[in-house]
């Protein structure tokens, strides 16, 4: 356990890195009315906090910069709370479909803080139908147009062996929009709904031909993610060599990991902080991830992420984070709703 006296020159230490991004000398510090302490106090304190592993020394005659831990203790015992609350961020999401807002989101986070945003949709299995389109484009073949409660479109063609009556193509559209409209994706009951024992053999059969189109959709549908910021995360921010660059870009495109990732983050109650070495991905070990999840009521659906070197600013990162997955969560109730 720190004293006091610690805890705020560990504090002025990791608050001045941030600022500068140069290791921070003995004398800046004993200079420092707020400490009230002379020279030799502020250098035995500083390597006290060296020998706890808070802070570390990049040569030998150099002054000090925060470690991970050193991190991890700031963010956890030395942020002040309202730097990690107070956020005036101010999403543009109103009438927006959900893929657009993702994307509106994504991109005023990477632009408000420089770092790289990433957010991830709702699963589509989560989404209702809203309205199903049989449209002719030849005689034997058939679009099947689905628009989701989100705003998706989703568009199957399916080929017939003949020419299909468009008397039996009108029926299906009404029969299809009664019995679906409001079912979610992934409901079971979507299944059983296409298996009318009223209908017709000639009516059932015609259906059956296109039950994949609705019945497949949310088995083959991919998580979405949103991302942006990649190339002013690279310019902002030096990274050690090639390597490290290399390494986020093929995590940024190979997204299973990623995805993996960020769904530890939906049964948390309030933002995560990964730091350097927290992070399993290897490519994020030298950089840090605030996080938070978003969704309904006890049903989270996506996550908000902010991905930054380990001396970003985490009071205005994580209150922005947590404001992005505050509005966003109330655009989807509002989608959702209706």
């Amino acid at each position: 356990m720190l004293t006091p006296r610690q805890e705020l020159i560990l504090q002025k230490v990791v608050l001045a890195y941030q600022a500068t991004i140069q290791p921070v000398a003995s004398r800046t510090l004993a200079a420092d009315s707020e400490l009230q302490a002379g020279s030799s106090t502020v250098r035995h304190e500083l390597a006290q906090l060296e020998e706890h592993g808070l802070l570390a020394h990049p040569h030998t005659s150099a002054g000090r910069v925060p470690t991970d831990s050193g991190y991890r203790y700031f963010v956890d015992r030395l942020l002040p709370a309202t730097q990690a609350t107070s956020s005036s961020l101010e999403l543009a999401l109103t009438r927006r479909e959900v893929d657009e807002a993702m994307r509106v989101t994504t991109e005023t986070l990477s632009q408000v803080t420089n770092l790289l945003a990433i957010v991830s949709a709702p699963p589509l299995e989560t989404a209702t139908i809203r309205h199903i389109e049989i449209l002719p484009l030849q005689p034997q073949i058939l679009m099947v147009v689905i628009i989701t409660s989100t705003g998706g479109v989703s568009k199957r063609v399916l080929t017939f062996e003949a020419p299909v009556d468009s008397g039996l193509v009108g029926w299906a559209s009404e029969f299809l929009n009664e019995a679906l409209v409001g079912m979610g994706l992934g409901a079971r009951m979507l299944h059983a709904k296409l298996l009318d024992p009223t209908l017709r053999p000639t009516e059932r059969g015609f259906v059956d031909r296109l039950a994949p189109a609705l019945t497949q959709l949310a088995e083959t549908a991919e998580d979405s993610l949103y991302v942006d910021g990649a190339a002013r995360l690279m310019s902002e921010h030096r990274f050690q060599d090639l390597t490290q660059i290399n390494e986020v870009m093929q995590m940024l495109e190979g997204r299973v990991t990623l995805l993996a990732m960020l769904r530890t983050a939906l049964d948390e109650r309030d933002v995560i902080v990964r730091i350097g070495a927290e992070n399993e991905t290897p490519a994020l070990r030298s950089l840090a991830m605030v996080t938070a999840g978003y969704g309904l009521p006890l049903r989270p659906l996506g996550t908000v992420s902010l991905i930054g070197p380990v001396a970003m600013d985490y009071g205005m990162t994580i209150g922005v984070v947590r404001e992005a997955a505050h509005q966003l969560s109330r655009f989807i109730e509002d989608v959702y709703d209706t």
